[in-house]
């Protein structure tokens, strides 16, 4: 039999007055679906367990998210515009079906259950960024900044390069290649006040 979680109370309780009652659908949608499921927090959200991580949900600002962790469950159109498989969820009327989504939520557990390994999608890696010549010229001026990016792996350079690039004045500009060569200087990765 499944088994239901406090922290989920808890979490459905501090959410947006809108997203009350569509976690609260969904925790029920769900539980019809797999009787057998546990909740659980992952990521300090909602998660239902049977067998690994069977689905989530997750409340924000202005809409929820739900997806199955296994992202070859059938979902709704708008997918494209948030996580999960039914895209920005606003309100209970966005949720699919209960019928349909019992049923796919069925098909995920019945997965689960056969052992089949969910499949999750793969990105395209991220073509190469070209460092710009007044980049490149401001590195070989500082010698440790330079030994740090080249030293960095290429997604810790590209974090660095979007950053500087994407600057839309030249003062902007100028102002991050100065922080950039500080904090490389320093051996500091560009996001380096979220790291642990």
């Amino acid at each position: 039999m499944g088994k239901k979680d406090t922290r989920i109370d808890a979490y459905i309780e501090k959410a947006q007055p809108f997203a009350k009652p569509i976690l609260k659908q969904i925790r029920k949608t769900v539980h019809t679906g797999c009787p057998e499921v546990e909740e659980d927090l992952k990521w300090s959200h909602p998660a239902f367990m049977y067998q690994g991580i069977l689905c989530g949900m997750a409340a924000h600002k202005q809409h929820v998210t739900f997806g199955f962790w296994d992202q070859v469950i059938a979902g709704g159109e708008k997918a494209e515009q948030a996580a999960g498989q039914f895209g920005r969820i606003e309100s209970v009327d966005d949720l699919p079906s209960e019928k349909k989504f019992v049923t796919m939520v069925k098909e995920a557990a019945k997965k689960r259950a056969a052992g089949i390994k969910p499949v999750r999608m793969k990105t395209a890696p991220k073509a190469p960024i070209e460092v710009p010549d007044y980049f490149t010229a401001a590195l070989k001026k500082n010698k440790k900044a330079l030994a740090a990016f080249d030293a960095f792996s290429p997604s810790h350079r590209r974090e660095y390069l979007e950053w500087i690039t994407e600057a839309k004045q030249e003062a902007t500009r100028d102002r991050r290649v100065a922080q950039a060569l500080e904090w490389l200087a320093e051996g500091k990765a560009r996001n380096w006040k979220y790291e642990r």
